[in-house]
């Protein structure tokens, strides 16, 4: 491949590094980029009223000639979340595999932009070139089909990223991993090697997915009545092995949750869920089954407000409750963050007379992780052989314990780079060193609205959400420099007006008071005296309640 002196390999994340969620990883080398997924990720606690967040495109978006293609290794959200905000400010080709792309129509159908999508099939076997680039690709094992890892030949050597990834032995669609290919690859040489990092903390081997079939077996066996299993909407192979269930033990299945019901529908229609004609019922039709011959596939797994599981949990759902004696299996464990969720969901529950089978604690064996624990880090460490090595997907700490299992079976500490979003490796001539920082950041999607909610709005949401808001309304005279009404103060989630008719009444006072010194003082421009108001109440409401609400004056002049 043809080499440019001046040209440097730039290697760096906009996404997906120091946290679980939004993966975003770009190689770029002269003029070529390309991109390694579009993910998004969930809000964090303090960010209220977020619906989801994406990384920060503005480098791609500043370079958009340069970008060749984004690539995607499989369908979950945090990989291909974020696309459909993403190709609305560039339309670049897509590449991705067969179920990848069958989700990702989907979401672009919705945005309204699958029309002007350049979407392109490939497959474990393909190969393709985006400019400088020679990107070919190789099979892996994870909780949904068709994941793949990606290899990327540039002008100063071959990348590989693995995806999403474990070794399972005996996987459910009878895919194993294309090991010998990865072998072959380490074996003509890889210059650096991405590498999932979300178990680095698990020892051992993570285990096979079909486990989790003999498990759901058993708990189907020993269940009296209804059967509720929750798990990711996009886990194709659990979402089979409960429809093998359901099969052997006579029950129809009902399927909740929007999410749900639209993987199903792809993976029927694409061919990788394999369900007998009339084993899925509407959700009208459970009713008037026997509760013994009943499985409701519902979402919520991660206790999220609004799921389908959740609203069951709390009787309000417009068509489910849950009956006393029903078995919820929730067959996922909680992403980091998200365990006080699932908690309550479970606490709910069980408060509701429901058998609850969930997490390693319970009935164990009812969920496997879609990510290769240590020996499968170390295995793939040691197949791809790699001069460099970047530890991506993950939390910091994930990233520093995957860096030192690449020491432990002999890659040197020095050509290991621990990034953090932003950081570059940006390697000449077969060196590779920390490079120039790139701009990241978070756009938040709230509504409709894309990046339209930063800090500053934020920060208001929070300091409404602790201290409530305090308006105040006054009409001022423009001939005479007099109060005509007011001041009226509105006070919400700050007191309760009927029991603190003296507090408003003294702040009452206080902003007449301090209006009418300013008048007489021929102060007279809004931004002072708004600013006067909010000062003396604010140190009032203080001394009085110890609480800081957001006071916002309203002036008017007649």
């Amino acid at each position: 491949m043809p080499k440019n002196n001046k040209d440097k390999l730039l290697i760096f994340a906009l996404g997906g590094l120091g946290e679980i969620g939004k993966n975003m990883y770009v190689i770029q080398y002269g003029d070529d980029i390309v991109v390694i997924d579009a993910g998004l990720k969930f809000p964090e606690e303090e960010m209220l009223g977020i619906d989801v967040v994406i990384p920060d495109i503005s480098y791609l978006i500043e370079n958009k000639n340069k970008v060749r293609g984004i690539v995607l290794t499989h369908g979950h959200e945090d990989h291909i979340g974020g696309l459909s905000y993403v190709l609305k400010q560039l339309n670049v080709p897509v590449y991705g595999t067969k179920l990848t792309l069958g989700l990702v129509e989907s979401k672009l159908k919705e945005a309204n932009i699958l029309a002007e999508a350049k979407l392109n099939l490939i497959n474990g076997d393909s190969v393709i070139k985006l400019g400088s680039f020679k990107i070919s690709f190789f099979r892996t094992n994870h909780s949904i089909p068709d994941s793949v890892g990606v290899v990327v030949e540039t002008p100063e050597g071959v990348i590989v990223h693995t995806g999403d990834f474990k070794f399972d032995l005996t996987p459910v669609n009878n895919q194993t991993a294309d090991i010998h290919k990865m072998a072959e690859i380490g074996k003509k040489g890889v210059l650096a090697l991405l590498s999932d990092s979300t178990n680095a903390e698990r020892e051992g081997h993570t285990g096979s997915e079909r486990s989790v079939g003999e498990a759901l077996n058993e708990a189907f066996r020993k269940a009296k009545q209804r059967i509720i299993v929750a798990t990711f909407a996009s886990n194709i192979h659990r979402i089979q092995q409960v429809v093998d269930a359901a099969q052997i033990y006579g029950r129809k299945i009902a399927i909740v949750g929007r999410s749900m019901v639209n993987v199903v529908n792809i993976g029927i229609e694409l061919g990788y869920l394999h369900v007998p004609e009339g084993l899925i019922v509407d959700i009208d039709e459970i009713n008037k089954l026997p509760a013994n011959q009943v499985v409701i596939l519902s979402t919520g797994s991660q206790g999220e407000p609004m799921s389908a599981l959740t609203r069951m949990a709390r009787s309000t759902h417009r068509k489910l409750d849950i009956i006393p004696g029903d078995t919820v299996i929730i067959a996922a464990t909680p992403i980091p963050g998200n365990e006080k969720y699932v908690a309550r969901t479970v606490d709910q529950l069980f408060r509701v007379g429901a058998n609850v089978i969930y997490g390693p604690g319970s009935v164990s064996g009812v969920h496997v992780s879609g990510h290769g624990s240590q020996e499968e880090l170390k295995l793939m460490l040691t197949l791809i052989r790699p001069k460099y090595f970047i530890p991506i997907h993950g939390e910091y700490r994930m990233l520093r314990l995957h860096a030192d299992l690449a020491e432990s079976i002999g890659i040197p500490h020095e050509n290991i780079f621990i990034l953090d979003n932003g950081d570059t490796v940006e390697i000449a001539n077969g060196k590779a060193r920390y490079g120039p920082k790139i701009p990241v950041g978070n756009v938040l999607i709230d509504g409709l609205g894309v990046g339209d909610v930063g800090n500053i709005v934020l920060r208001d949401r929070k300091l409404l959400s602790q201290d409530g808001i305090l308006v105040v309304v006054v009409t001022l005279s423009k001939q005479n420099a007099t109060i005509l009404s007011g001041p009226d103060i509105i006070s919400r989630g700050f007191v309760y007006v009927r029991e603190s008719e003296e507090l408003l009444e003294e702040a009452n006072r206080l902003v007449t008071a301090t209006l009418q010194r300013l008048m007489i003082e021929n102060v007279n421009d809004w931004s002072s005296l708004k600013t006067s108001v909010r000062d003396v109440l604010g140190r009032f409401l203080y001394e009085q309640t110890r609480r800081r609400p957001m006071i916002l004056p309203i002036i008017m002049e007649v």
